[in-house]
Formats: structure tokens, C-alpha cells, sequence
């Protein structure tokens, strides 16, 4: 664990650190919050005396707030120096090379992904997918206090989406990635000379057997079928839902279109944490492999 000390004290570690000990007070500080208000009953069922303005209420606490942001980060900027390092040597990069830390999350899906995935189709989808919201949303319920019985959905989506995949690759690119990329529990130290010899295999050949290529270094005909199969299997369970669950208020209420986008989005999410499980456990590197892109 000294390792691990060492790393988490580090100058340019220190502030995400306290980023996430923040992401847990206000996650911990909202779901307080909500089931409180659910034990009470929805703040809707309450008289219109019972409300509270934004102005000046909320607006008072919000300038108050970034005032005290402004003043500490003034004051720490004033008394800590940066930490800036060597200037940058092109026959001495450092390892490993890491991104800033918002953009480890992206660097870390790198590792079980192609990067036009990586790269391009997982950040578009997350920006459409939080611009369809207000769109695919059906639930007046929840607007303006907290409750989480009557925003489950929501709330568990944007907890898995958010604290569990991506805070936690953020978590795992700054403090358990180490030179080479190589992942190092905590109890261990980063060594510069480690060598990890890993064994890629593809969907295909590690649960059937079918090689991805043959031998002659063409694609297996029957490799990208099966993993056609595989990908479109997964999507159909969207499918599959909605002729279970078709007669019930929720899914009438969003109707085809809606329904389509929103369950697209949900597997495409649940598709990322289950191919990183598959290759850290199984290193299975591609689900499906054609000649234009990987998968």
C-alpha cells in the first residue's frame, strides 16, 4: 500500500483525489436526500405557499458558492506552485504516457477497444444519448426536488453510466495503470522493466473454437458470423423486452421510436462494462472481425 500512498499523494494526483472524495459526499448527500423526501411523500403534494423561489434563494447559495471556489482556488494557486515537469525530451518520452485525467477514461477504453470506438462512436453516443434525454423522458415526476422512487431508472442508469464506468476508469488509468500501461495492484510497485506477456484471443475462438483467421491470414467466413450473430443478439434483447413488456403503461407511453432509442442507448452502455470484463478476465479481444472494422 505504500505504492499506492505515494501515488495518490503526488502533486498532479491530489486534486482528483479530493474530486472524488466530493463525487461520494454529493452522491451519498443526494440519495439522502431523495429517500428522505420519499419516506415524507412527493413535494408535489404540497401547498404553492410551500415552495421556495430560485430568486433569491438559490441564486444567493450559488453566488456564495462559486465566491468561496474563486477565493480557495485563488489562494492555492497563490501558495502551492504548479507541477510542472522537465521540459518535453522526444528521445525520452515518460512512462506510461497518460492523458489528463478527464481524458483517461477515453484512454482507458482504448485497452478493449478499436479506437474509432474508443475515440469517436463511444463519446458521440454519450453526447446524443444525454441530448435525447429530455426527449425520451415520459416521467414528469422528479423535477425540481430529489426522489429516487419515482426516478429508479433514471437515477440507477446515471449511477452505473457514471460512477461505476466512468469515474471508475478515470480511478483505474490515474492510480493502477503503470509504466508500459500494465496493471499494477496497489501492493505492488511500478516497474519500468515490467514485461506482461498476454494471450489475445477473439469471441469466436475462445467460447467455439473458430479461429478469426485461416490459414492462408484470411478472415474466417464462419468467425464473422458467428460474431454478426453475437452483436446482433445482444441488440435484439431490446427487441425481445419490448414484446415481453409491450402491454405495460410505461412502454405504450414511449411508444416505438422512443422506446428504440432509449433501449439502444441502455445495451450500447451495458455493452462497455461486459467487453471490458471479457478481456480483462478472458483477454478476449474482438467480439467480431471484418475487413473494415473490429468490434
Amino acid at each position: 500500500m505504500q505504492n499506492l500512498i505515494k501515488i495518490l499523494s503526488k502533486p498532479d494526483n491530489l486534486p482528483i483525489v479530493l474530486m472524488l472524495v466530493l463525487v461520494v459526499f454529493y452522491t451519498w448527500f443526494s440519495t439522502r436526500k431523495a429517500l428522505g423526501n420519499d419516506r415524507q411523500g412527493s413535494p408535489q403534494e404540497a401547498k404553492e405557499a410551500d415552495k421556495v423561489q430560485v430568486w433569491p434563494y438559490l441564486v444567493k447559495v450559488e453566488f456564495l458558492g462559486a465566491l468561496f471556489v474563486m477565493a480557495l482556488l485563488t489562494i492555492w494557486s497563490i501558495t502551492i506552485n504548479a507541477p510542472l515537469e522537465e521540459p518535453a525530451n522526444p528521445a525520452l518520452t515518460p512512462n506510461p504516457s497518460k492523458a489528463p485525467w478527464y481524458f483517461l477514461g477515453l484512454q482507458e477504453i482504448l485497452v478493449y477497444f478499436d479506437p474509432w470506438i474508443a475515440g469517436v462512436t463511444i463519446p458521440t453516443l454519450i453526447i446524443l444519448g444525454l441530448c435525447a434525454i429530455p426527449y425520451i423522458d415520459i416521467n414528469p415526476k422528479g423535477n425540481g426536488y430529489y426522489t429516487f422512487k419515482e426516478r429508479k431508472f433514471a437515477i440507477l442508469t446515471f449511477e452505473v453510466g457514471f460512477l461505476l464506468m466512468w469515474v471508475s476508469l478515470i480511478v483505474l488509468g490515474t492510480f493502477f495503470r503503470g509504466p508500459g500501461w500494465n496493471l499494477f495492484f496497489p501492493w505492488e510497485y511500478w516497474d519500468t522493466h515490467r514485461v506482461v506477456a498476454l494471450t489475445n484471443v477473439d469471441f469466436t475462438e475462445f467460447f467455439f473454437g473458430v479461429p478469426t483467421r485461416l490459414v492462408d491470414d484470411s478472415l474466417n467466413p464462419l468467425a464473422m458470423l458467428i460474431g454478426s450473430l453475437a452483436v446482433l443478439g445482444w441488440f435484439s434483447l431490446g427487441i425481445l423486452f419490448y414484446f415481453w413488456k409491450r402491454t405495460t403503461d410505461v412502454i405504450k407511453k414511449l411508444g416505438p421510436l422512443r422506446y428504440s432509442v432509449t433501449a439502444f442507448l441502455f445495451l450500447g452502455m451495458a455493452a462497455v462494462p461486459v467487453k471490458i470484463l471479457l478481456r480483462l478476465l478472458f483477454n478476449i479481444k474482438y467480439i467480431l472481425v471484418t475487413p473494415w472494422f473490429n468490434i
